[in-house]
Formats: C-alpha cells, structure tokens, sequence
C-alpha cells in the first residue's frame, strides 16, 4: 500500500492508524502548494482534487477520503482494535467520524486554516467553535478517549485538534480537551507520528521559504528545524 499525505494534514490520522494496525505501508509525501509527490509526480493525476489522504492498494484500486481510509485501515486489520465490531458501537464509531470530519475539520478548522478565507468568515467558523468543542469535551468527561478504547476517531480526533495552535482556537475553557491532548501525544503510535510529521513540516516550510512564519512557532518547528 501507498499512503499519499502532507505533514500535518488530516493525513497524520491515517498515519496514526498505520502505526497502529501494524500494517505495512509506503508513504509518499505530497506538496500541498505544487501537488506534486516528493518524487516529482502530478499527483492530480492521483486524485484530480489534490487532497489527501489517499490509500493505493496493491493491485491499483485507489481510495480517497479520511473517513473512508481510516475505515479500511481498521477494517484490514481488525486485531489491532482500532474500530468496534458491534453493531451499535461500529454506529457510534461512524457518528465520531462523520462529526470531525464535518463539524470540526470542514466548519471551523478548514476555514481558519484558508489564507483566502474573508474574516466574515474565519469569523462565522469561531462562532460556531464553542458549541463543537463543548460537545467533545462533554463527551470526554464519560471515558479517555472517543470510544470505550483507542480507536482511528482518536487519531482523527487528535489530528484535527492538533491544529488549534495554529488557528488560535484557545481549548483553555476546556481542560478536558487540553488533558486529551497531552495523553494522545504521550500515546506511542501518535507520538511517533507527530514527531515525523513535525520533522517533515519544518523542512517543508524552508522549501517554501515560510519557517518564520505563525505556523512555524505555534507548532514548536523552528526549534525542531534547528535541531536537524
């Protein structure tokens, strides 16, 4: 297999789950300016959308989508626990995804993420962050992590909060959400992730000329960068 990603992406999610399932993967780094794969391909040609993730199997099927990748990871793999097989727990599983990927990666983050985006709208996206957040932290308070045990919500769930620090969405009305923060850095496979993540960012920023810039610092890369 083939994973397709851009450090820090929502990618790192797929990432994680990898790491978790023990399966065996190649992972190709794209350019999220260019779209262009570290070894000098078109990846349009892969995915005419430029996104990642993006899962190539083997025999050449190609599957795009984070939910749907993280999804066949756990799927493929179903020893390592990353998805529950019951059938309402599996329901709850896809009500954790389906409210990342929509309600936290699509409405507040993508927008504050965009350099394009209006200040009406970066605006409307913190609005709506307070009532999301509060969900999650809510839900948190029950149990650790998104379900009974770690599970690719987690690492879903982990990458898109992750990029608070650079979006200045404060989580210190949420100290739950602080604590789930700390313990999923201290969780082997996300730790190992983020550090290889973070190493790949840094030198992406210099390629681009953009290591001083509000994203560098945020994510502690400048030290990271110096340190290669």
């Amino acid at each position: 297999m083939q994973l397709y990603f851009s450090p820090m992406a929502c990618s790192m999610a797929s990432r994680i789950a990898l790491y978790a399932s023990g399966a065996e993967a190649e992972f190709v780094q794209v350019d999220p300016k260019t779209k262009q794969t570290a070894d000098g391909r078109n990846f349009l040609l892969i995915n005419p959308l430029g996104l990642v993730p993006v899962l190539c199997m083997d025999d050449g099927a190609v599957l795009t989508e984070n939910a749907a990748v993280l999804q066949f990871i756990a799927a493929r793999d179903p020893a390592a626990g990353l998805a529950p097989r019951e059938p309402i727990r599996r329901a709850r599983l896809h009500q954790w995804l389906s409210f990342i990927g929509t309600e936290l990666h699509k409405a507040i983050y993508v927008p504050l993420l965009d350099k394009t985006a209006p200040e009406p709208v970066k605006a409307y996206a913190r609005a709506k962050a307070g009532s999301r957040l509060s969900w999650v932290a809510a839900e948190l308070e029950r149990r650790e992590f998104a379900l009974d045990e770690f599970s690719i919500a987690d690492a879903y769930l982990f990458t898109v909060l992750n990029w608070s620090a650079v979006t200045q969405v404060a989580l210190d009305p949420w100290p739950r959400l602080i604590e789930y923060m700390r313990r999923m850095r201290a969780h082997p496979t996300v730790a190992r992730a983020l550090q290889e993540e973070k190493a790949l960012y840094a030198q992406e920023l210099t390629r681009h000329g953009d290591l001083n810039s509000a994203a560098a610092p945020a994510l502690g890369l400048v030290a990271a960068q110096g340190a290669r």
